[in-house]
């Protein structure tokens, strides 16, 4: 009773602030704040807060939810654990079964290492111990760009 009473308020406050919104020449916005309005009033008449407020107070729909929410957890713990394991029983199972039957070539236990680097045509040169050891670098990358 206390519930249709503060929609049916709600809604004649709307409708009321709707009114003086369109006073104002703002149509578009009074269109939208009637529409808001309109809606508790609406719920009221079909009878949803009676049900919401009868869910509510309800012992019985609360160990309900309690049930169900309990239900996802443990749906999305098995998700979880199933994900970690990587796939069901059957899966692994298949995949166990897949790995021990493929025969492994002799020489697939060594990497393949690609063509590898360039060695240069010129000789490294000697190593210098002075200061100069410092600059190597940059005179390197000077003399590859022709400077």
């Amino acid at each position: 009773m206390i519930a249709e009473t503060v929609c049916s308020a709600a809604a004649a406050a709307g409708l009321g602030i709707a009114a003086v919104t369109a006073y104002r020449k703002r149509f578009l916005a009074a269109t939208r704040i009637a529409a808001y309005s309109l809606v508790p009033l609406g719920l009221v008449m079909t009878g949803v807060v009676d049900w919401l407020a009868d869910t509510a107070f309800s012992p019985t729909a609360w160990a309900g939810f309690g049930v169900l929410g309990v239900a996802w957890l443990l749906f999305a713990s098995s998700r979880a654990v199933e994900r970690r394991r990587g796939g069901t029983r059957k899966e692994r199972k298949e995949a166990k079964a897949g790995a021990q039957n493929e025969a492994v070539a002799p020489a697939a236990s060594a990497p393949s290492l690609g063509a590898g680097p360039r060695q240069s045509t010129r000789p490294a040169a000697a190593p210098r111990a002075e200061a100069s050891d410092d600059f190597s670098d940059i005179e390197a990358i000077l003399k590859k760009h022709g400077i």
